[in-house]
């Protein structure tokens, strides 16, 4: 790159002539808004000159946007510029974001019966510990929505899901107050709410799950009921009577098989009839 040297200023006094030491070419440099910039160091101003002239979006624009809740990207590819220009305007803003966001962290949640002695933070953070999630992996962001109040988002990753909770945030005395937006802040605010995930056992993909029947899944079904009847008791024996002139015989007993090598020998229905004992063999 070469150096030249400012000779004057040139008739039609809107633009700036400069030579070449070396060559002894003249060049005319336009003498407009971005000479002047440049000239007093003003970085900020030049950049600003360059969206201008690169873009239709206003630096004020840009601005409005990043305040709304566009990042930077967003805003680079709407604008058709490069990430570092747009964040020349959006450092500032950013900031707001953030320090609003830290202040609505100490604002305390509306309830029934009024504002809670807590904050929102101290309420999220018991919130977090029963669930099991980190706390500190969570991030906290702002944004001012189209009625002019401010809108607090907190986002935080549980398993594979990314979740985001929203609150109103209005500033005031003693931290200002905050309002549930959706149904993740309305849980966040009631600690006592969370129920203990249910334990899932892994099933074989191959089997079929077998469903064991409890005490209320049972269906009623009919149960055979047992009638007592009356057991049958065998007729009394009665002994036949001789008669007086005949001596009275004593029947033999009917010869009875052996029975099988270790069993008990069954006694037969005249041995019991008679009352004859068994005898082993």
């Amino acid at each position: 790159m070469r150096a030249l040297r400012v000779v004057g200023l040139h008739e039609d006094g809107k633009s700036i002539v400069c030579e070449d030491p070396a060559s002894r070419t003249r060049f005319l440099l336009p003498a407009d808004e971005r000479l002047r910039a440049a000239a007093r160091g003003d970085i900020t101003r030049l950049g600003q000159i360059e969206i201008e002239l690169e873009s239709q979006m206003r630096p004020r624009e840009i601005q409005a946007r990043i305040r709304a809740g566009e990042s930077v990207e967003q805003v680079a590819s709407s604008a058709g510029v490069t990430v570092q220009r747009v964040e020349r305007f959006a450092y500032p803003v950013l900031l707001e974001r953030s320090r609003t966001a830290d202040l609505a962290q100490r604002a305390h949640p509306v309830r029934e019966d009024g504002p809670d002695v807590q904050t929102l933070g101290e309420v999220v953070a018991h919130s977090f510990g029963q669930r099991g999630h980190d706390y500190s992996q969570a991030t906290w962001d702002s944004w001012r929505g189209d009625d002019g109040k401010w809108v607090v988002v907190l986002s935080w990753k549980a398993g594979r899901s990314d979740n985001r909770a929203h609150w109103s945030f209005s500033p005031g005395a003693h931290g200002g107050t905050v309002q549930a937006l959706d149904e993740n802040a309305e849980v966040l605010l009631n600690p006592n709410a969370y129920r203990a995930p249910r334990t899932v056992r892994a099933l074989d993909p191959g089997r079929e799950a077998v469903i064991q029947p409890t005490l209320d899944s049972v269906p009623d079904e009919p149960v055979a009921k047992v009638i007592d009847a009356p057991i049958a008791e065998p007729e009394e024996d009665v002994e036949p009577q001789l008669p007086a002139d005949e001596p009275e015989e004593v029947a033999e007993p009917a010869p009875r098989a052996k029975g099988k090598k270790n069993h008990p020998i069954v006694p037969s229905w005249e041995d019991v009839l008679l009352g004859v004992r068994s005898q082993r063999g």
